[in-house]
C-alpha cells in the first residue's frame, strides 16, 4: 500500500509549536473590513492555537 500524502492546504494554514500544540490565523480578516472596528481587526490579527478537540485530526492531516 503506498504512503499517505501530507494535506496541501492544512500544511500552509497550521504550524506546530516547540510544545507540540498546532498554531493558526483567525478567519474574516480578508475582506468586508470596513465594518469592522479597529480592535477587533487588531484582534484577528495575532494568531491563536487550535482547539484540543480538533487538534489530533489537525496533526493527522499535516503530518501524514
Amino acid at each position: 500500500m503506498p504512503k499517505m500524502k501530507s494535506n496541501s492546504g492544512a500544511k500552509k494554514r497550521f504550524k506546530l509549536t516547540a510544545s507540540g500544540r498546532l498554531k493558526r490565523k483567525k478567519a474574516y480578516h480578508s475582506h468586508i473590513l470596513t465594518k469592522k472596528s479597529p480592535k477587533r481587526k487588531r484582534g484577528l490579527r495575532e494568531t491563536t492555537l487550535v482547539d484540543k478537540a480538533d487538534e489530533k485530526r489537525m496533526k493527522r492531516l499535516i503530518s501524514s
